[in-house]
């Protein structure tokens, strides 16, 4: 179901974005959902996607995007429970994928970070996700944590065996990963993270990635970007990233939305578009 623009309920407002990786399933939000959604809509937001972090529980998501026609997910899990449903198959992945409103894999990856799974239960998980995201055209939403070497690796390794459409979400990572990303046809997104005082290498490297290849997040509830952080992060917030990633590569708010909004829809290609303002 497509939903008019923004623009169109509000001639003013003049921005559309998109928050491409929330978790509006998560605790933090389950006492004011509706309220969450029409703030972001409010702030110009025209299409959310909520990630699965557990496969097992995918019915909770399945019942947020049946209730407000601008939210979307995905179906995956996320590498710290990788030990916890490693016997998940790539078919039951790709069942679920056919929903109407299942618009991408993951989130899967490497956290060495917290190392909450063993790194080879994550591995094991990223290639099964990796494989479902082949098999589906779907993107994959990465999850990489302090494991810049790995992920490199694996990544090459799977490409070599076919391609796959997939996003490094919520970089953090360092220029080495995200030039390698984009060589083998990855996105890469940006949260909160970007606008932190000392984000400076960061934003040197969200300037470095070519227009065609960003998006914009909240990871939404956590990574609040300034001037909430400290707080719950939640989807309207995005504009504010968006704000710093256009100051980070000189141009103006309305270009680095309508940029990041474009690939947006590029990527997620399952989305549909909002009617013509």
């Amino acid at each position: 179901m497509s939903l008019p623009c923004l623009r169109r309920r509000n001639p003013a407002l003049t921005i559309r974005l998109v928050d491409s990786h929330c978790h509006l399933d998560f605790p933090d939000f389950a006492e004011e959902l509706d309220a969450i959604v029409e703030r972001a809509r409010a702030a110009g937001l025209c299409r959310m996607v909520t990630i699965s972090t557990r496969i097992r529980r995918f019915d909770r998501l399945q019942k947020i995007v049946d209730a407000y026609p601008d939210v979307y997910c995905s179906v995956g899990t996320h590498p710290h429970n990788a030990h916890e449903e490693l016997d998940v198959s790539i078919e039951e992945i790709i069942e679920i994928s056919k929903g109407e409103k299942v618009v991408a894999i993951g989130e899967a990856g490497l956290d060495y970070f917290y190392d909450k799974a063993p790194r080879e239960a994550q591995a094991t998980g990223l290639r099964t996700h990796i494989a479902a995201a082949r098999e589906t055209g779907l993107p994959l939403v990465i999850h990489s944590r302090d494991a810049d070497d790995d992920m490199i690796a694996i990544l090459e390794d799977e490409m070599g065996k076919g391609a796959f459409p997939a996003l490094l979400h919520c970089f953090s990572s360092g220029h080495r990963l995200a030039e390698a990303g984009v060589a083998m046809g990855l996105y890469v997104s940006f949260s909160g993270i970007l606008t932190f005082k000392r984000s400076e290498e960061l934003r040197d490297i969200a300037a470095a990635v070519p227009a065609d290849r960003l998006l914009v997040e909240t990871d939404a509830p956590y990574l609040a970007p300034l001037p909430h952080r400290g707080r719950r992060n939640e989807p309207s917030y995005v504009v504010n990233t968006a704000r710093v990633l256009g100051e980070a590569r000189g141009v103006d708010f309305a270009t680095i939305a309508a940029q990041t909004t474009e690939n947006f829809f590029r990527l997620f290609s399952k989305v549909p578009r909002p009617e013509a303002a």
